[in-house]
Formats: C-alpha cells, sequence, structure tokens
C-alpha cells in the first residue's frame, strides 16, 4: 500500500463529506439561522462574550479539540494494521465525531453558551444535569491529565521544544494586544505578525538547545507538570482575547502547516505503508493494547474519529465566540473532519516504519524481545536523530520518528533527519497544549456553574474572586494526577471517560433534536451514540476485570464504574424524555422555546 493513495482518498472523503453531510446537517437537521443573534453578540462582555471573525475562532476552535487524540491514539492503534484505523477515521468521523461535534454547538448556542452540564438540566432534567455535571468535570480531569502526560513526555529534557512552546505564550499576549488596541479588526495583519514570530522562535530552537541557555529551558518531568498547571491556570483566568484566543490561532498556522506539509511530504516520497492492513494482534495479545481490535480500537483512537472532549469546547468557548450561527457548519463540522485528516496523516507517517521498527519503539525492551522481531533502520534512525528512540512507548516519539523520516527523503533533506525529528517533538507538543488551556478554561466554568448552586455569587462568570478560585481549583486537580501519573495509567481511563462523554452528549443532543419538533431526523445521532456506546462500555468493562482489578488498581476500577453508570444514567432518562416527546403531538408540533424557536 502507498502512503500517497490513503491521502488522495482521505481528501475526498472528507471533502464531499462537508459538501453533502455537513449541508444537510446544517439545512435540513438544524436549520441554522443566520440573521439569529447569537449568544457572543448579545451577551457581550469583553471577557468571555466576544464576537470574533470566523477563521480565527476555527482557529481557536480547531487548537482546542485538536490534541493528543489524532496525533498519539491513530499511532498506538496501528498495533493492528493501518486499516481498521484509516476505515474509522473517515467513517467515524463523518457520520460520529463531526455530528457530535456540530449538533452540541448549536445546542450551547440556543442556551446562551451554556455547558453539557446545563443543557442537560434544561433538555433532560435536574438529575440528569447533576449526573452530567459530576460525570463531566471527573472526565475533565483526568482528560487534561492524560492529554498533559503526552506533552511532559515530548518535552521533558529537551530545550529546543520546551523554549519554542514557552515563546508561543509572550507572543499570542502580543498580538492580543495588538489586535485589541494597536490595530483593532486588522486580523490578517496580526497573524501574519504573530506567525513569523512563531517560526523565529522554532528556528532559534537549535541555537538555544546549543548554547548556554539550555539548561533554562531543560525540565524533568515533575517541574514540566508543575508548569503545565500554573500556565493552565492564567489561561483560565486572564480574558479570552489575551491568551487563550490569539495562542491557539496562531498555533492553528503551525498545526495545519505542518500536516499540510506533511501531505505534501507524502505525496513527494510516496512512502510505503510498511505496516500490513490487518496484524495477528487484530484478536487481542497486542505489546501495545492487550484488547482485540473490538472495543479497545476504538478507545485507543478516540479523538481522530470523534472525541468527548469536543463536547466541552463546543459548549465551553466557541459559543461564547461565535458571531453567526451560520458558521457552525465550518467550525463545528468543519472542524473534526479537519482532525479526523490530521489523524490519518499521523497513522501514515507511524506505518511507513517498518513494524519491528515501530513495535522497538513503542513498548518495553523487554517486551519487544519476547515478540522475536528484528529492527530494521532504528539503529541508523536514533544515530541520525542524535538520540535513542527504541523503548519510548506513547506513540508521540513513534510518530515523530515517521514524520521526520519522511521528510528527510525530500530532495535535499536529508541531512536534516536530526533538526526535523526535533521539531516533530515540538510540533506535537504544541499541538496538545493548546488543548489544555481551553480545557482548563471550561473547566473553570464548570466549577462555576456547580459552586454557584452553594454559593451564588461563584456562579457568576465575571466574578474576580469565583475566577481565580475555580481556575486554581481545576489547575490543581488534573495537575495533582499528572505529577503521580504515567502513560500506562492514565492514557486507557482517558480513552474511556472521552468516550463515555461523547455518548452522553449525543443522548443530550438527540433530545435537542425531538425539542425542536426534529425527530424524524433523530437517527443522525441515535446511530452513532448506540455504537459508541456499547463500544465503549464494553471497553470499561474488560479494564475493570482484566486489567485493573486483578493489579488491586481499585482506584481506577472505582473511577471507571461510576462513569460508566453515571453515563448510563443520562442516556436512560433521555431515552424517557425522548418517548414522552415522541407521544406528545403538541410538543412535537411546536418547537421547544429552551432552545429559542
Amino acid at each position: 500500500m502507498n502512503g500517497i493513495a490513503l491521502v488522495i482518498i482521505a481528501a475526498l472523503i472528507l471533502t464531499l463529506a462537508y459538501r453533502f453531510y455537513g449541508a444537510f446537517m446544517a439545512a435540513k437537521v438544524l436549520a441554522l439561522d443566520p440573521g439569529r443573534a447569537t449568544p457572543a453578540v448579545r451577551l457581550s462582555d469583553g471577557r468571555d462574550y466576544v464576537p470574533t471573525n470566523k477563521w480565527v475562532t476555527f482557529g481557536h476552535h480547531f487548537a482546542a479539540i485538536a490534541g493528543a487524540g489524532p496525533l498519539v491514539g491513530p499511532v498506538l492503534a496501528a498495533q493492528f494494521g493501518y486499516l481498521p484505523g484509516t476505515l474509522w477515521l473517515l467513517i467515524g468521523a463523518v457520520v460520529a465525531g463531526a455530528v457530535h461535534d456540530m449538533v452540541i454547538l448549536f445546542a450551547s448556542i440556543r442556551h446562551d453558551g451554556l455547558s453539557v452540564a446545563e443543557i442537560a438540566k434544561k433538555e433532560i432534567s435536574k438529575a440528569s444535569g447533576l449526573a452530567t455535571s459530576i460525570a463531566v468535570l471527573f472526565i475533565l480531569i483526568i482528560t487534561m491529565a492524560g492529554l498533559g502526560i503526552a506533552v511532559v513526555n515530548a518535552l521533558y529534557d529537551s530545550s529546543w521544544g520546551t523554549f519554542t512552546v514557552a515563546a508561543t505564550i509572550p507572543i499570542a499576549i502580543f498580538v492580543g494586544l495588538y489586535l485589541r488596541y494597536i490595530r483593532p479588526g486588522h486580523i490578517g495583519e496580526g497573524s501574519l505578525i504573530g506567525v513569523t514570530l512563531v517560526l523565529i522562535a522554532v528556528f532559534v530552537g537549535p541555537w538555544v538547545q546549543q548554547s548556554s541557555l539550555a539548561p533554562y529551558f531543560t525540565f524533568s518531568r515533575g517541574q514540566l507538570s508543575v508548569m503545565m498547571a500554573v500556565y493552565g491556570f492564567v489561561a483560565a483566568a486572564l480574558p479570552v482575547w489575551l491568551l487563550l484566543a490569539p495562542r491557539d490561532y496562531l498555533s492553528t498556522y503551525m498545526k495545519i502547516g505542518t500536516i499540510l506539509a506533511l501531505a505534501v511530504g507524502i505525496i513527494i516520497v510516496r512512502p510505503e505503508i510498511h505496516m500490513p492492513a490487518v496484524t495477528p494482534f487484530i484478536n487481542g495479545g497486542g505489546p501495545i493494547i492487550p484488547g482485540p481490535v473490538w472495543p479497545f480500537m476504538f478507545i485507543t483512537i478516540a479523538c481522530g474519529a470523534i472525541s468527548g472532549f469536543h463536547a466541552l469546547i463546543s459548549t465551553g468557548t466557541t459559543p461564547k465566540m461565535l458571531a453567526n450561527e451560520a458558521e457552525i457548519r465550518a467550525v463545528g463540522f468543519g472542524g473534526m473532519l479537519v482532525e479526523s485528516f490530521v489523524a490519518l496523516m499521523a497513522l501514515i507517517a507511524a506505518t511507513s516504519l517498518y513494524p519491528a521498527d515501530y513495535f522497538a519503539i513503542n513498548t518495553a525492551p523487554a517486551v519487544f524481545a519476547k515478540l522475536g522481531m528484528q529492527v530494521n533502520e532504528l539503529p541508523m534512525l536514533s544515530e541520525l536523530v542524535g538520540e535513542n528512540v527504541a523503548g519510548r512507548p506513547g506513540g508521540a516519539v513513534s510518530l515523530a520518528v515517521g514524520m521526520a523520516h519522511i521528510f528527510a527523503q525530500i530532495p535535499g533533506m536529508n541531512t536534516l533527519l536530526s533538526f526535523w525529528y526535533h521539531f516533530a517533538i515540538m510540533f506535537e507538543a504544541l499541538f496538545i497544549l493548546t488543548t489544555i488551556d481551553a480545557g482548563t478554561r471550561v473547566g473553570r466554568y464548570l466549577i462555576q456553574e456547580l459552586g454557584g448552586m452553594v454559593y451564588k455569587p461563584l456562579k457568576n462568570v465575571n466574578w474576580v474572586p469565583g475566577i481565580i478560585f475555580s481556575s486554581a481549583a481545576i489547575s490543581f486537580a488534573w495537575g495533582y494526577l499528572l505529577y503521580g501519573g504515567s502513560i500506562s495509567t492514565i492514557w486507557p481511563l482517558f480513552g474511556v471517560a472521552n468516550q463515555l462523554l461523547a455518548t452522553m452528549s449525543l443522548a443530550i443532543g438527540t433530545t435537542v433534536l425531538f425539542r425542536m419538533g426534529k425527530g424524524r431526523y433523530a437517527w443522525t445521532t441515535i446511530i452513532p451514540m448506540s455504537f459508541l456506546g456499547a463500544t465503549t462500555v464494553a471497553a470499561g468493562y474488560l479494564n475493570i476485570t482484566t486489567k485493573y482489578l486483578p493489579k488491586n488498581n481499585y482506584l481506577l476500577a472505582g473511577a471507571s464504574a461510576v462513569m460508566i453508570i453515571l453515563v448510563i444514567f443520562v442516556i436512560a432518562d433521555a431515552i424517557r424524555t425522548w418517548l414522552r416527546l415522541a407521544n406528545d403531538k403538541r410538543v412535537s408540533a411546536c418547537p421547544a422555546e429552551s432552545i429559542g424557536q
């Protein structure tokens, strides 16, 4: 199999899906109204509700949703072969992920930018709202720790990557101030300045790595964990226009630019996919993912096809920025399809490595020795990269090696493999970190909503003491897990939590459709919800019975069980609501006032 064929197939399928299925969802299912004022316009406050340029909003949204999942998940799932992952990334992203993101973003827009938990409270019941709040907060903390561990593993002891990622923070603040006070409205001009500065930071990185400044940007895992939690606090507490939006927007140029460059590189180099279509591990017993392709591939790939974390962004920061309801299609549906393309490029880069090299990187040396495989190019790649890349599981390193291998084969680039490897590591960290800041801010909103039930002033999103307290609380919670966790303990729990949240969000979105009198289109959300729910509950059950309990890991077993119970409760309560609405002719004929019709 040739990598260029997968690039062309993916681009065609995703483009056609946006053109036809995206248009169907926008016009028929949701009936988007461009003349309707959005919450960003009606409730503009200069801090959280800020009407924002369409492409800046898209940049922020894409940067926030595209974290570790589309980079790490497909790479780890390559254990099963390239075919299962490719099929799920294309089919799942279109019929499940893009629909999920678009519907839940629409629901939040129609509910003044409220969180998914508040929407559940209004659309289903108070009990479901409370259950969703608890589940979402629980899942969000696990998700932030899961995403954070990938950044820590990519940046520790790397002065180049740490310097470049750190430099994006003051650059983003400068661009935010520039567009707010110096040249308001000049998006293109501010973007050009910001992107130029980011690129300068990228190319200055090698000099920093070799200079006396290197020790000042070289940190341990523990130090980076603390620094990330502090950054999450700052990003959540500051006004959205000052740091979060411009940083995510500028990072998007790096993200999309690198992925497009990778796609072009694949077209030029035409790398062979060395991983077979299906490996013997498809039935289980693999060295990276111990279970069978169903259900474990789906929770491993996660974000590249569908992600519950997207619901937190689609009901958190994005609906407070969207200036026109018609933009929901481009931002929600389109953003998910772009993420799917990113995931496919990551899959191609990883599977272009020889299988033995791939497994040598993604397993511990003792585990790899039991596979009876002989490495091919790995010793040469390690020498050219400048460090030993074997025995570094987690997906990030194998993706970086695969990307560097492709870039280095472009004419004139064969001496720059070390540069491309470190560039790819920095790119991955930058990719993931933009999800951390948005996710922490969403957690701040959620804590304020929950805390407001006990202490009413806390619910005011503009109350400074409440902002500081809630930002610190959410940052400390996921930072604590990050500091003491590892990829082997956090990532499986993250996968189940992420997909359970997506299942719950699809149930809430289905309820919105019924209240709009659009029950005839409810199949668009019920089908993916049913498949995802069955798959994720099965994965969670197998994790508990075959991994957590046998190792006496009662904390993870209990956490998984609690999440499953909460999600099943919300789905059951939602089904009860659907049946009532379907039988209520008056409600079905008259769209609900609660969604602004």
